[in-house]
């Protein structure tokens, strides 16, 4: 039975991260609010899951994944479960948790880039909070950016296993979401990240091992993988891009 992936249609956002590990795994899934709406699929059938007065364990919010009569939230969660089964995850239960820590690091991450646009509420237009959001993104690009960078560099670095992976010496969920960070700051901050490479030589090496990897190359070059937009969390507004100090 193929994995059930619910997030919305139109933009990578959050369910890009889990998207990319089953496309590397090759595995069977669905994505459901881009499917056809028969049999039940397609967004009202997303809407119709959350607020079920039945279902048992309901998600707050997508992205979500059914395997069966499980169902399983929020991105690091997924992809904690999907890791062992996609061999995409260490083999030890301990190392299974610092990967798991190193993905609920990349979700505060994710969680301040969407706050560069989005800095008062989410509910707002981008227009209605943009001197805020230049504020925010200011600070990002010059502190919070580097920090969490630093630090997954420093990781890599240091990582017993050698550097080319984030932790182990195979690939993981881990590095996939990391290529999916890098990708996204470039597209959203082309001038902070213009010197990435040097800055993060490992980080940047492991993009390119990624992107290279058959079944990601191949999800690239399809119509599967949605282009980036000013819908989804790594958006391209250049009055908030600025060269990094």
């Amino acid at each position: 039975m193929p994995y059930e992936l619910y997030y919305w249609d139109g933009i990578q956002g959050r369910g890009e991260f889990v998207r990319l590990a089953l496309e590397e795994a090759a595995a069977s899934y669905i994505d459901v609010c881009r499917g056809s709406h028969k049999d039940g699929m397609g967004t009202a059938a997303m809407m119709k899951l959350l607020k079920s007065k039945t279902e048992a364990h309901i998600p707050f919010a997508p992205p979500f994944l059914r395997d069966g009569d499980l169902l399983v939230s929020h991105v690091a969660n997924i992809l904690m479960y999907l890791g062992p089964k996609l061999r995409l995850a260490p083999d030890s239960e301990g190392q299974r948790h610092i990967a798991n820590g190193l993905q609920l690091t990349i979700t505060d991450f994710v969680a301040e880039v969407h706050d560069t646009h989005h800095p008062i509420a989410s509910s707002q237009y981008y227009e209605d909070q943009k001197q805020e959001a230049k504020a925010r993104a200011t600070d990002f690009i010059e502190n919070r950016m580097p920090k969490f960078l630093g630090y997954f560099e420093q990781v890599m670095q240091q990582n017993p296993s050698g550097s080319k992976h984030i932790i182990g010496d195979r690939l993981s969920y881990v590095d996939l979401s990391l290529f999916q960070v890098v990708e996204g700051l470039r597209y959203a901050f082309p001038n902070a990240t213009a010197r990435f490479a040097i800055t993060y030589p490992g980080l940047a090496a492991l993009h390119e091992m990624v992107a290279k990897r058959p079944h990601i190359a191949a999800y690239l070059g399809s119509e599967r993988r949605l282009a980036f937009n000013e819908d989804g969390i790594f958006r391209r507004y250049p009055e908030l891009d600025k060269e990094a100090p």
